[in-house]
């Protein structure tokens, strides 16, 4: 067995959850913020026999696509410079996923 633990966007778990709804595999959803952009997150947990690992992570990879968006920096915390920070909006890549792919000794359902 392994447990496949994916980290994606907010914006594509929805459609994540249901194309492996649809594939026949159940997950665990799990929020989760992010360190850089402070963004929320989500992070799916999927129990799956060790030949089924590479479906999972080609559907991850289908429906958590990279691309850029322009977001506002947050203000630095604890500096004198607050009052003269001036936000401007800067371009990142955001989306696709961070993928972990683990043993599980155990899995048990009730």
């Amino acid at each position: 067995m392994k447990l496949v633990i994916a980290v994606v966007q907010d914006k594509d778990s929805i459609r994540l959850v249901e194309s492996l709804v649809e594939n026949g595999y159940r997950s665990t959803k799990l929020a989760s913020t992010g360190g850089f952009l402070k963004a929320g997150n989500t992070t799916l947990l999927v129990g799956v026999e060790d030949g089924q690992v590479s479906k999972v992570v080609e559907i991850i990879r289908e429906t958590s696509q990279a691309r850029e968006q322009l977001v506002t920096p947050m203000a630095p915390v604890g500096s004198n410079a607050v009052e003269s920070y001036v936000p401007y909006p800067i371009e990142v890549q955001v989306g696709g996923a961070t993928i972990f792919v683990v043993d599980v000794e155990k899995f048990v359902r009730f």
